[in-house]
């Protein structure tokens, strides 16, 4: 077949831009020193400061990897992709010298000896267009897919240079496809591993993908107060915009949705936990504060059974503990889950009004989930464990036929509200919380 060859940046130009103050460039425009192959026999070289992977037959994936591993980082690249090949950008990925097993979903897994696995940032110029989304190689298959994320899904050039910006930080791995945000995946099975460029098995021979502008940022971290600090690893320290809603040791900053004192039972405080214990005797507890527009996360572990729900837009003086409400439920044991509308009342649900998507990934009972809530003026998003599974805007037609179906359609100024308390419930059963900690947005 004919190959159409690509111009690529000029090489002072890739220069420049990995020269800025922590930055380092993982290519040097010339040949492949630093880098390994691994996997497949695709043939990679370098064209025009370019590192160009093409495609053979009869051979599996190929991988392209760095001779260094990395932990926490931001990596950014370019690349331009034949529209049918399917590519990727592995980051904290491994490859074995002999056959290991390792924990896969609580099962033994064997990786066999020179198997490349790990996060792979898809490349995908298919029609599916997942390219940001995150595939865990030789693994467990999808971890973040891009189904709900039709923005970055169109952001996708095709026959065209993209761009990817990779944070990898902690248990937090998130994707920007030309800006545009795609994954985010909180995930700690391989914590640090070598980076890598895939060409994918092919049946046709000759299909080429292309990257320029490898740069690549360092992140240290440092924990403080039940948040966490990133630092560049040349510049100064200073914090991500979440401030802890929980110290780990007190009430403080909590109170009863009845009075302003923290619940003297029903409640308990422990070892960087804070729970409601079984028997309603507590009764609901909400932020000293109230909140318009921010980025709230927090962990939850659920009991057998067990109700609870995070609510926002709390008034406890107009409508007491009634607001919107991220769904905290055993789906497979709590009879609620049954009822409502199209699951509407089942975990990450928005309680009664907008149902969770029906693929979420939910943890086991008994281990920790995390919820995440995005309130941005009118929008809203539910995250449930990396994943967003819903998200309404509070003004459009929509949400107010869902609204109009649902137990809250007589609160006039249920979709008017610009701001309130942030509320944890105490539904009789026993739920604990952690890691809670909010960021305010303009």
């Amino acid at each position: 077949m004919k190959t159409t060859r690509w111009l690529c940046a000029v090489l002072t130009i890739s220069c420049g831009f990995a020269a800025e103050p922590g930055w380092v460039s993982l290519f040097n425009g010339r040949n492949l020193d630093g880098w390994v192959q691994r996997g497949g026999e695709a043939q990679y070289a370098v064209e025009d400061g370019c590192i160009v992977g093409t495609t053979v037959l009869k051979t599996p994936n190929s991988f392209l990897c760095t001779k260094k591993n990395y932990a926490d980082f931001i990596l950014e690249v370019d690349f331009k992709v034949d529209s049918k090949l399917n590519s990727g950008v592995q980051v904290r990925s491994e490859c074995f010298d002999a056959e290991k097993s390792v924990e896969v979903a609580g099962k033994p897994k064997k990786i066999p000896a020179g198997r490349v696995h790990g996060y792979q940032v898809e490349i995908d110029p298919s029609a599916r267009a997942f390219s940001g989304g995150i595939y865990d190689e030789g693994r467990r298959g999808w971890l973040f897919d891009l189904k709900n994320n039709e923005p970055a899904r169109k952001a996708f050039k095709p026959d065209a240079w993209n761009h990817f910006r990779i944070e990898a930080i902690g248990d937090s791995i998130k994707t920007f496809l030309n800006g545009v945000p795609a994954a985010d995946l909180k995930d700690s099975m391989t914590p640090s591993g070598f980076i890598a460029l895939q060409v994918h098995g092919s049946k046709t021979a000759g299909l080429q993908v292309r990257w320029r502008n490898i740069r690549l940022k360092e992140i240290k971290r440092k924990a403080a107060a039940g948040t966490v600090v990133l630092c560049a690893a040349a510049a100064s320290c200073g914090a991500d915009g979440y401030q802890p809603l929980f110290d780990g040791k007190t009430s403080a900053g909590w109170r009863s949705i009845k009075g302003p004192d923290f619940p003297g039972v029903g409640w308990e405080v422990k070892n960087g936990v804070l729970s409601v214990l079984a028997g309603g005797k507590g009764g609901d507890i909400i932020t000293a504060k109230k909140y318009a527009n921010f980025d709230l996360i927090f962990e939850f572990r659920l009991t057998p059974g067990a109700n609870s729900g995070v609510k926002y837009f709390i008034d406890p003086e107009t409508t007491k503990s009634v607001g919107y409400e991220f769904q905290v439920l055993d789906d497979d044991k709590h009879p609620d889950a049954k009822l409502g509308t199209n699951g509407n009342r089942t975990i990450g649900s928005l309680y009664d009004i907008v149902p969770a998507r029906t693929d979420k990934k939910v943890k086991p009972i008994g281990e920790w989930n995390e919820g995440r809530i995005v309130v941005n003026g009118t929008r809203v998003e539910h995250w449930l464990n990396g994943q967003k599974v819903l998200e309404f805007d509070r003004s459009s037609s929509g949400f107010k036929a869902h609204l109009e179906a649902s137990k809250f359609k007589k609160d006039a100024g249920f979709c008017a509200r610009k701001n309130g308390h942030i509320l944890l419930q105490d539904h009789k059963d026993n739920v604990s919380f952690r890691n809670l900690r909010i960021k305010e947005l303009p």
